[in-house]
């Protein structure tokens, strides 16, 4: 059984390889994995699913960018649109911040993935993480956790991919898990089926809870850290059963 996911791009990956020679593999494919590796592509799967999420609007020219964000003139989101490590969000408060992303992904700070650049208005409201197991049809969800992503205390300085994490959240009421499986998570792993290009692994759901209801920040292909350090510790079951009853199809059964 495989550990990790396909590169999430539209080519083959390692889950794909094992499959195609008879051995289940816990991971996406290659072309599902694109809901994490490529911002506009998920952006599409939850707009055709009806998941709540930031608006948004997508550029390949950095002119056009900067006259947008120039244009909206208040807090915004600057994100290249594919894998830069977990470094390629700028969190602009103001529009010098957001301007000096957006320079930052077109000068090529982000290598290919910052070719396309994503502008989204800034959710307010605390943040959490669902990490949920998934067959391609059957959805058994994790633990919801929080990490902090600012480098420095008091959430102050430059985003990065994780500075720690805690589970459980006290704050967070007792059926949201069930919300964001029946808002989020469920209709994505349908739409994803629905194309043709069934989603099987893990699913990371990055969300903030805003005081319009779940809105989705990202998604994640694998078991992201620092959460899964925290949600697992939180496990009774056995690991190992359920992934590969993911692997196999069978985690209705679990």
């Amino acid at each position: 059984m495989t550990w990790g996911g396909a590169t999430p791009t539209a080519s083959p990956g390692v889950a794909d390889a094992v499959r195609a020679a008879g051995i289940p593999g816990f991971g996406p494919s290659g072309e599902a994995a694109r809901i994490e590796g490529s911002k506009g592509f998920a952006k599409g799967v939850m707009a055709r699913a009806g998941v709540p999420t930031a608006s948004y609007r997508s550029f390949t020219d950095e002119g056009a960018c900067v006259a947008y964000v120039r244009e909206l003139a208040g807090p915004c989101v600057v994100k290249a649109d594919g894998l830069a490590a977990g470094k390629g969000v700028v969190v602009a408060q103001t529009t010098e911040e957001a301007l000096a992303g957006i320079h930052a992904c077109f000068s090529g700070a982000f290598g290919e993935a910052g070719s396309t650049v994503i502008v989204e208005e800034l959710l307010e409201g605390p943040e959490c993480s669902l990490l949920a197991l998934t067959d391609g049809t059957t959805l058994v969800p994790l633990a919801t956790s929080q990490d902090h992503k600012r480098a420095l205390d008091g959430d102050r300085g430059p985003n990065t991919g994780g500075m720690g994490a805690y589970s459980p959240l006290p704050w967070l009421p007792e059926e949201a898990t069930r919300r964001i499986v029946d808002e989020v998570a469920q209709p994505v792993i349908s739409e994803m089926a629905r194309r043709g290009t069934p989603f099987r692994g893990l699913l990371y759901c990055g969300l903030a809870m805003t005081s319009r209801g779940i809105r989705v920040v990202e998604f994640n292909v694998r078991f992201g850290d620092p959460e899964t350090q925290a949600v697992l510790e939180r496990l009774e079951s056995p690991l190992a059963p359920l992934l590969h009853a993911a692997a196999t199809g069978t985690l209705s059964k679990i």
